[in-house]
């Protein structure tokens, strides 16, 4: 059904315009995300390694910095699926509205939906990448604390 509104068209594009700029932004938070789940997957690697060549006393001190390791890399993957139904989302709410603009606004609610949706995904993504800052910000602690009081240690002897 072609638009009789010589202006329909600009409207339309318009229109298209905010899930664009959430598409941006989803995508900035994406590139954020994969950062720093690459960083997470090599911290644990090392982690890990250091883990094999240790003697058990120092396992023990590695093995939960491990955990809280993997829950960071749980909390980031988490966050990048969100985040990556998110885009798709707003993807959707663009196609939408073109296709609800050609169709006599036949799709109803559909794209508000999708938007509304991608944004929930938004939300929950950033909270669980703020859970996984905790966390990272928890084994900077614990590890500064062991390397501190390791060295005071060795002070004493």
């Amino acid at each position: 059904m072609p638009l009789t509104d010589p202006l329909g068209h600009y409207q339309i594009l318009t229109a298209m315009l905010a899930p664009a700029l959430l598409m941006a932004a989803t995508g900035s938070l994406l590139i954020s995300a994969n950062n720093r789940l690459a960083r997470v997957v090599d911290r644990l690697r090392a982690l890990v390694t250091d883990w094999a060549r240790s003697e058990p006393g120092q396992q023990a001190v590695l093995e939960p910095q491990i955990a809280r390791h993997r829950r960071r890399s749980y909390h980031v993957l988490r966050a990048c699926v969100l985040f990556y139904v998110a885009l798709g989302s707003f993807v959707g709410t663009s196609l939408a509205l073109a296709v609800d603009a050609f169709t006599g606004f036949a799709l109803g609610e559909l794209p508000t939906g999708l938007a509304v949706f991608g944004t929930f995904c938004l939300l929950a993504g950033s909270l669980f990448m703020g859970l996984e800052v905790s966390l990272a910000v928890r084994s900077l602690d614990d590890e500064l604390d062991h390397q501190l009081g390791r060295r005071s240690d060795s002070g004493r002897a």
